[in-house]
């Protein structure tokens, strides 16, 4: 595989939880009506239908949908945020997607709750839930049936303050689950096991809840995974070494929760990973040489731990590596000059350590930088940036809070930048050139602005190719 089509997999991947309840679909291309006596067959299933119906009326109240649209799967005239194909068994439309929350799809009502009936749609392959339970409280119920398997491919319910509860067993009823999304709700509890009976689960994102527990040793059942997302949630113990066995895996973030002790050397078998994400957590003691073998790596965010040893040289390896965050964390000791490999890097934020010594002169050709932060340590010497470089970097660039560090009255710009607290070499004041403001932590996943202008620039590239 060509370097150009894996780094179109691997932006298409970073851009897929973005857009993921408005332009993805796993489900078949939408087939034609068939025709029968040259009729358009327009009917559902009764059970459906009226299954649909009591679905529309628990969740929105934008219109009578019963009186208004009383053919929801009328082709031209279909309801929003619905879609539904007939099949070769027989003459009917069924649902194969459910789309709530913002327009142009249906919004929810005030008392909107789960609706569990939405397990009894028996072609159902879709179902979003964005920003949709907000005031009355209700919880995650799935109804499971033996006698007719789930065909649901993709369930994503995020942004509902009011949905509560614990995530239920019986969501490993749901076998052809490949997309679970259940982040930015207020679940609660430990995460069951049962989540990771999933097999054909490829996306899991739990993220921005208030789960507790420890992470299941199960999650290595799931070796089709390509991203797991725990982040801000309440979990606690160690990554479990079976975190090893998801061979397929390409974003793991695990950033803002209370895990301890260290990373598994089991890491180092994510040779396809590529962003990392463990922020803000409690690990200590030495630092994993999995991480350093991890020659896909693009993203390594670890800053908020207790670490307190020197930077290992061995993260100059990691040549791919656009975004390291390591501050905050008690590292002692020099910067690297093996950083000065790092030629992709575009942001290296070491802040509020213990580092000492000189800023190694390598940095200075790192050309694609545009955020460094090595405010608040104990560094020395002449500041090694010409002024081409402090230009490019400008308010990105923090070197505040390092008393014994100076600057050339060579590299003291007189274009409007002020000098504030790195002093200038050889001058006892403390009017030396400071950068106003640190630039601004970025989110722990590469969306926004990144998963737009990426899935926007795949889709084109793709066209082109094909």
């Amino acid at each position: 595989m060509s370097p150009l089509i894996t780094t179109i997999h691997l932006l298409l991947f970073f851009s897929l939880p973005c857009f993921l309840s408005t332009t993805t679909n796993v489900h078949p291309k939408k087939q034609n009506p068939k025709i029968n006596n040259n009729t358009l067959q327009t009917n559902m299933d009764p059970f459906e239908q009226e299954t649909l119906f009591k679905i529309m009326e628990s969740v929105s109240s934008d219109r009578n949908w019963r009186v208004s649209n009383p053919n929801p799967c009328k082709p031209g005239a279909s309801w929003p945020g619905l879609e539904c194909k007939t099949n070769s068994k027989d003459t009917h439309y069924h649902v194969i997607r459910l789309d709530f929350g913002s327009p142009p799809n249906p919004t929810c009502k005030k008392t909107a709750t789960f609706p569990s009936r939405i397990f009894n749609l028996p072609h159902l392959q879709s179902a979003f839930f964005f920003h949709c339970f907000t005031l009355t409280k209700t919880t995650l119920k799935i109804i499971s049936s033996s006698s007719s398997p789930s065909t649901l491919q993709q369930l994503s319910v995020r942004s509902n303050q009011a949905l509560v509860g614990p995530i239920p067993p019986q969501i490993s009823s749901l076998k052809s689950l490949e997309i679970l999304t259940l982040s930015q709700n207020q679940l609660h509890g430990e995460i069951p096991v049962e989540v990771f009976r999933l097999p054909s689960l490829i996306h899991l994102d739990l993220s921005y809840n208030s789960l507790l527990g420890t992470i299941p040793n199960q999650m290595g059942n799931l070796r089709n995974l390509v991203g797991l997302d725990l982040s801000y949630n309440s979990l606690s113990g160690t990554i479990p070494t079976t975190i090893g066995n998801l061979g397929l895996l390409q974003k793991l973030d695990l950033s803002s929760n209370s895990l301890t002790g260290t990373v598994p050397e089991t890491v180092e078998k994510l040779k396809l990973l590529a962003f990392l994400a463990l922020s803000n957590n409690r690990f200590k003691g030495k630092f994993p040489k999995g991480i350093t073998k991890l020659e896909s790596l693009q993203y390594l965010l670890m800053d908020g731990n207790s670490m307190f040893m020197s930077l290992p040289n061995e993260l100059g390896n990691l040549v791919k590596l656009q975004e390291l965050r390591l501050g905050n964390s008690g590292y002692s000791g020099e910067i690297p000059t093996s950083f000065s490999r790092l030629m992709n890097l575009s942001t290296l934020s070491l802040e509020n350590n213990r580092l000492t010594g000189e800023i190694p002169v390598g940095l200075s050709n790192l050309s694609h930088i545009y955020h460094l932060n090595l405010s608040r340590n104990m560094l020395s010497g002449v500041v090694p940036f010409n002024n081409g470089f402090l230009k490019r970097l400008g308010r990105n660039l923090d070197l505040s809070g390092n008393p014994k560090l100076c600057l050339n009255a060579s590299q003291i710009l007189d274009d409007g930048v002020k000098i504030g607290t790195v002093n200038v070499c050889g001058s006892s004041s403390k009017n030396g050139y400071l950068i106003q403001q640190p630039f601004r932590k970025s989110d722990a996943s590469p969306c926004g602005f990144f998963g737009l202008f990426s899935f926007i620039a795949v889709l084109g590239i793709y066209q082109t190719l094909f």
